[in-house]
């Protein structure tokens, strides 16, 4: 018999937190960025995608839209093609 509380949450779960997280970062312009993103690509996300999102959410809102913008470089850590996406800024819906 496998212990599942010890095994941790499982991708489905983790998807769900990160969209929560993301969606309620505390200002709407780092809501629709960071959200957006995730509405936009997490469907596609496995383990090491989810994971980097994960680091992501744990930085300051500041840093990550000043890494999203290009007006400051991003960490080694969060470097790469899934911050590539998030520079293209082409998920952002802002209702009016």
């Amino acid at each position: 018999m496998t212990d599942t509380l010890s095994a941790g949450p499982s991708l489905e779960q983790r998807l769900a937190r990160a969209k929560f997280r993301a969606w309620h970062r505390g200002t709407r312009e780092a809501d629709y960025m960071i959200g957006g993103f995730f509405d936009r690509y997490a469907a596609t996300w496995s383990e090491p995608e989810l994971a980097w999102f994960e680091a992501l959410l744990d930085a300051d809102d500041v840093d990550v839209m000043a890494w999203a913008l290009g007006t400051q470089p991003a960490p080694d850590h969060l470097a790469g093609s899934l911050l590539t996406a998030m520079q293209r800024l082409d998920y952002v819906d802002i209702p009016r």
